[in-house]
């Protein structure tokens, strides 16, 4: 109950702020166009540590969904990574320069489904690296009782990675009240594999490896690290 209050007390005051908000001048500035660096696979290495980019030999993704995101999003980017021991993981990261673009268009819990796949788990968590946590979600699928694909992924919003709706809203005004639209990316890891676990912890390990190897404005940016 207590909780339930609390709840609707933030809400309720991420309400009223969007109303101030509303009332004055709405943002014009782009946070995209400040970067020094506006495309996001130049961030991405095709070589770290034990993993390397391997050639895509079919469609990450549907064409119908392929030809949507790509209309919604500024820039998306796709990969095939696989480890010294043949381990493989799909790399999946859409961009959008203003955050309005609809993120939940392209969230896994939406665009699995539109490809046929059974979501039948879809939990909360923490992947923990040596620059900090970040917020994630991993969600087991399952396309025709034959593919099984967990997925694990995070959303940032300008410099940082947000776990919730309200985290988001709250964000949205933190950014507007300087004057900025925010921009932000989705950043989806997955691999084929009926152990869930095994497959989380090959995803933990791979993000791990590849937030290492970049520098500290490029963690900022992928996954909202701030060392």
């Amino acid at each position: 109950m207590i909780s339930s209050m609390k709840t609707a007390a933030v809400m309720a005051a991420i309400m009223v702020g969007t109303s101030v908000l509303a009332s004055a001048a709405k943002p014009t500035r782009m946070l995209a166009d400040t970067r020094q660096q506006q495309r996001i696979e130049p961030l991405i290495p095709l070589q770290f540590g034990t993993w390397r980019a391997v050639p895509v030999t079919g469609g990450i993704v549907n064409p119908q969904v392929e030809d949507f995101v790509n209309k919604v999003y500024a820039e998306t980017v796709s990969k095939i990574y696989e480890n010294d021991r043949g381990e493989r993981v799909i790399l999946s990261i859409a961009y959008g320069k203003n955050q309005g673009d609809d993120f939940q268009v392209h969230k896994p819990e939406v665009c699995y489904p539109a490809q046929g796949f059974e979501i039948r788990s879809n939990q909360k968590g923490q992947l923990q690296t040596a620059s900090g946590s970040i917020p994630v979600r991993r969600l087991e699928t399952v396309l025709g009782r034959q593919r099984f694909e967990p997925v694990t992924y995070w959303t940032t919003l300008g410099d940082f990675a947000v776990a919730s709706g309200i985290d988001k809203k709250m964000l949205d005004i933190r950014y507007a009240m300087d004057g900025l639209v925010a921009d932000g990316l989705l950043f989806r890891i997955s691999s084929i594999d009926r152990d869930s676990p095994r497959a989380f912890a090959l995803h933990e390990q791979f993000a791990r490896d590849l937030l290492a190897h970049v520098g500290a404005g490029e963690r900022r940016r992928l996954a909202g690290l701030s060392q």
